[in-house]
């Protein structure tokens, strides 16, 4: 039901007619349908010299136009947004490019990290790898599967945009569908015991879950020891979305898109 803001004038038919341009100043209760939505308005107005002698201020009206409405468009589905698929890796990096992703955001811890990150994103790093990433391109491709046969969860390569944001972007492991519920996972190789993730990975992780639109996601893990599997099977661990640190990487990520631009 639209309801009616606070201190603003309400077209209306019936109740105080439009002569009387009082300030509203009391209570609105709405009820309705389709044909137009209904307001009682008690208005505590003290009759004024040149009111119209009929306004009457507290009364049931008829609001033509309502000011607000509580109903948001859905959000467009998360296969609706993919923007690059990492089969097509300079298209891929392409796209990365022009938004901030997961990967970016992992490493927004404050303003002094979003300082350097933006100097890295306008400068380049010339970093292109090394024994740890490339022993994660291989395993993730096995720890994947063990993802897919425990939990469901499908393998994914694509690059996604936020819903009305394209310069927000992820990239997770793997997802899967439970009705309307969208969950993530997410695969990282260590080479050191966890006995928890990581912070920079929950921001990793967060910010994949506002891109998508995601509940939770599925946090795996192998350990290895000089790039052996410590384990027979990977860890894993199930992390909530959390709106508020959600709003904090927000935050940052649209301050880190200002400090590319000047």
């Amino acid at each position: 039901m639209p309801t009616p803001e606070r201190g603003v004038g309400l077209p209306h038919s019936g109740g105080c007619p439009p002569k009387c341009r009082h300030s509203f100043g009391g209570e609105i209760t709405v009820s309705g349908d389709k044909s137009g939505d209904i307001a009682q308005i008690v208005c505590g107005h003290v009759a004024q010299p040149g009111d119209d002698p009929g306004c009457t201020h507290n009364e049931w009206v008829t609001v033509l136009q309502p000011t607000l409405s509580l109903w948001d468009e859905p959000p467009s589905r998360h296969t609706d947004r993919i923007v690059a698929d990492a089969t097509d890796r300079m298209a891929w990096l392409k796209a990365r490019a022009r938004g901030v992703t997961a990967t970016d955001v992992a490493r927004l811890s404050g303003p002094k990290a979003l300082r350097a990150l933006a100097l890295e994103k306008l400068l380049g790093t010339g970093f292109g790898g090394n024994a740890f990433t490339a022993h994660g391109r291989l395993r993730e491709p096995e720890i994947a599967h063990w993802a897919r046969r425990v939990y469901g969860m499908q393998a994914s390569s694509a690059l996604f945009h936020a819903d009305g944001r394209p310069d927000h972007l992820a990239t997770p492991d793997g997802w899967r569908e439970l009705g309307s519920r969208l969950e993530l996972c997410e695969i990282k190789t260590t080479n050191s015991a966890w006995k928890s993730i990581p912070r920079h990975y929950l921001r990793q992780v967060w910010w994949q879950q506002y891109v998508l639109g995601a509940e939770r996601t599925l946090v795996v893990w192998e350990q290895h020891d000089d790039f052996v599997p410590v384990g027979a099977e990977p860890e894993c661990r199930w992390v909530d979305r959390d709106e508020n640190e959600i709003h904090r990487l927000v935050v940052l990520a649209d301050a880190l898109l200002v400090a590319l631009k000047r």
